[in-house]
């Protein structure tokens, strides 16, 4: 761990958001890198979930979406194309959204030492929600050779926006026809490996957890919204008890919940 990484001034602000609209939460992570670039004393994980669309990114194509214009109008689906790393990606209800706006500089990290960070905190999570047999990728996590947790990031002056999803508990039908590429397995779910309902509060919690752990930030502020966002809430709604659960945690160590 860098003397950087482990200098208490740099505090994680945590912004539980509930369901947020795609373009607000672009406008959010534009306005938090503008911010952390000028105060690199500051880290950002914004979590959330979406109403179904699709984002493209650097690496992907529309022959990646198996859906024709008037599927995706009769959906209700808009496609974005935005500046992150990897391809095609579903947003629904039931996926939990990532988004750590970090000074990757100041915390010590390269670009690989971040994904594999990432990559290593998605693992956790799986495994704590009781998923055994999860994997690395380099998109992101697998079970059985079906992803359940995509990674696609963007950096900006050495501070880092977008992030990762993980699949807890959303309708896997409409995952079957968007792929990376034709060799792709379509992605699964928390939920269906672990083959028992799932608590996604937890799975939001534990997030933050393994967050905290992995990058080495043990200070941490929770705030329930953004002041720039409409209020809203979802089945990733924070527990009440979370803010004072996260701290006592940092500091004991404590086990993790029951799922």
């Amino acid at each position: 761990m860098s003397e950087a990484a482990d200098d208490l001034r740099t505090t994680l602000d945590v912004y539980l958001l509930g369901r947020v609209g795609f373009d607000e939460l672009l406008a959010l992570q534009r306005r938090l890198v503008f911010e952390i670039s000028g105060d690199r004393g500051r880290a950002c994980l914004l979590l959330c979930e979406h109403d179904s669309l699709i984002s493209v990114g650097r690496h992907g194509s529309r022959s990646q979406i198996q859906f024709d214009h008037g599927e995706l109008n009769a959906r209700g689906w808009p496609v974005r194309w935005v500046n992150r790393g990897g391809g095609c990606l579903l947003h629904a209800p039931g996926q939990l959204a990532v988004y750590p706006i970090l000074p990757l500089d100041r915390l010590g990290l390269d670009l690989p030492a971040y994904l594999a960070a990432l990559r290593a905190m998605l693992l956790d999570v799986t495994s704590d929600a009781g998923v055994k047999g999860a994997v690395a990728e380099p998109s992101g996590a697998a079970v059985a050779g079906r992803p359940v947790a995509r990674i696609g990031i963007a950096v900006r002056d050495w501070v880092s926006y977008f992030g990762a999803t993980l699949n807890v508990n959303p309708d896997l039908e409409p995952f079957r026809r968007i792929r990376e590429s034709d060799r792709d397995s379509p992605m699964t779910s928390l939920e269906r490996e672990r083959r028992l309902a799932i608590n996604p509060a937890l799975v939001s919690q534990r997030i933050v957890e393994r967050f905290m752990e992995h990058f080495h930030l043990p200070r941490v502020a929770v705030f329930h919204g953004h002041p720039s966002l409409p209020a809203s809430r979802s089945t990733f709604a924070p527990l009440p008890h979370l803010e004072a659960d996260l701290m006592l945690r940092s500091l004991t160590g404590a086990d993790a919940p029951d799922y």
